[in-house]
């Protein structure tokens, strides 16, 4: 068996949390691990479980692959999406790839932003579809449903294959309040979780039967892609070319050989800051608070502090998020409208909307702490042995004063060590680097002065993790 990680997605709904650029996926959400480590520490135990194939995005492929490594994990193949095509063609590629490691191996297709809170009632449920999927069957897990929730699409079960498996009936949309009420009280239906067991070849053949299109296009960018570090990068052009479709339209709903495997185990798919408010362990008033809050004649609230002290007088049911560079308050019963948020951001063309003040690098991050007419401020921190590119600017000169750490910095020519409480200056259109030669991470603050302080005035000489 090949777990197959789908790390794509943005995660609108737990903005400003989650972001474009660094989306829930990477975020200690519910305990503390993040969630894509937390989808591969559930597979511990899993018997003739292989490494993970993961499916993500360009921009993210460098904190994939680091969360894997801080819980000791590694991936077999990190499979670069070069646009969003959504999961049917995430799927195909990734099956492709499982067929030239193994003859025709089981696929469990995990997306990496779901919370499990019973991870042996999961690896139980995946025991019990494993002979489904090796019969030909594409198995996908229903959720047990403990509510009548509006906001899951709903499978309703068939005829009885034995042993608490099911043929699948039919697929139904996200249902209103009173249809969900009707579909709980029935005991048929179960919400679709996004979690599938099949071989590789069956996805194939049901994707090429039904879809012949994607099929095609994913072979295609397939048989274009390149090695690059760890990761495999998907041919640009013939991925472009593929139609965007789900698993569940592409396939699941057209197939034959549809069956499900109920499955209770304290499943979200966290798809808004009130189902993490459900998840969550809470106080006495019903409060989840994270961080520096204050909390006085106060229930039912979300609260979740990351940059300074929050208080609460006198509210009910509120979600309240601080970061950094962006403050959510809505009322608990409205979050799944924040995604208005972000498309209004999106129009607007702030920057709010795809990224945070911090941004993650594959040597570090910085912070920008500051900015006006002509300056900007940054924290930049670099681990140990990591260095930055090789790189100049047009319009910009830097400044550049080490708090913590050595710095070796390559200026022009020169090459030289820069420690704590000293400084060094680039000037505008001279090639440089910095670099960690130290065993701790290397602390500075960057000032930078010019024209134009775009993050797109960049020329890079030689890059460590082969970007362009």
């Amino acid at each position: 068996m090949i777990p197959v990680i789908l790390c794509g997605g943005t995660g609108s709904r737990l903005w400003p949390l989650s972001r474009e650029a660094y989306p829930k996926q990477f975020l200690p959400l519910a305990g503390s691990e993040t969630m894509l480590q937390a989808t591969a520490l559930r597979l511990d135990g899993l018997g003739g479980v292989q490494a993970p194939i993961l499916v993500c995005n360009e921009e993210h492929r460098f904190a994939a692959a680091e969360q894997l490594q801080e819980i000791g994990r590694a991936a077999q193949s990190i499979l670069l999406e070069p646009c969003a095509r959504n999961t049917a063609p995430a799927i195909a590629l990734a099956a492709l790839a499982a067929l030239e490691v193994e003859e025709d191996p089981l696929l469990l297709v995990l997306p990496a932003d779901h919370a499990v809170a019973d991870a042996a009632a999961f690896q139980r449920a995946v025991i019990a579809a494993s002979e489904l999927a090796r019969e030909g069957n594409l198995v996908t897990f229903g959720i047990v449903p403990s509510r009548a929730e509006t906001g899951y699409g709903y499978i309703r079960r068939g005829e009885n294959l034995g042993e608490g498996t099911w043929k699948v009936a039919e697929f139904v949309e996200k249902p209103d309040a009173a249809t969900a009420e009707g579909y709980l009280a029935g005991g048929d239906y179960c919400w679709n979780s996004g979690i599938f067991l099949f071989r590789a070849s069956r996805y194939v053949e049901e994707l090429g039967q039904h879809r012949p299109d994607i099929l095609e296009a994913c072979r295609a960018a397939f048989a274009g892609a390149a090695r690059d570090l760890d990761f495999t990068r998907i041919d640009a052009s013939a991925f472009a070319a593929c139609p965007d479709e789900s698993v569940d339209y592409a396939v699941m709903e057209r197939t034959e050989s549809a069956a499900v495997v109920p499955m209770d185990t304290g499943w979200s798919d966290v798809g808004s800051w009130s189902e993490l408010w459900e998840l969550a362990d809470k106080d006495g008033d019903g409060n989840l608070l994270r961080g520096d809050v204050l909390a006085e004649d106060s229930c039912g609230c979300l609260v979740r502090a990351d940059s300074r002290l929050v208080g609460l007088l006198g509210v009910r049911d509120l979600v309240v998020v601080d970061t950094d560079d962006a403050v959510l308050i809505a009322n608990k019963a409205q979050v799944q409208e924040v995604k208005k948020l972000v498309q209004s951001l999106k129009r607007s063309g702030r920057s709010e909307a795809e990224r945070h003040r911090k941004i993650y690098r594959p040597w570090g991050y910085y912070d920008s702490i500051d900015a006006g007419p002509r300056f900007q401020v940054k924290r930049i921190v670099v681990k140990p042995g990591q260095r930055l590119s090789l790189q100049m600017h047009h319009h910009r000169a830097e400044h550049w004063i080490v708090v913590r750490g050595t710095a070796k910095v390559t200026r022009g020519d020169e090459e030289l060590l820069v420690t704590e409480n000293q400084s060094t200056y680039i000037p505008l259109g001279v090639a440089h680097r910095l670099e960690n030669p130290g065993t701790i991470p290397l602390e500075l603050i960057e000032v930078q002065s010019g024209s134009y302080l775009g993050e797109d005035d960049i020329v890079r000489f030689d890059d460590s993790y082969g970007r362009s």
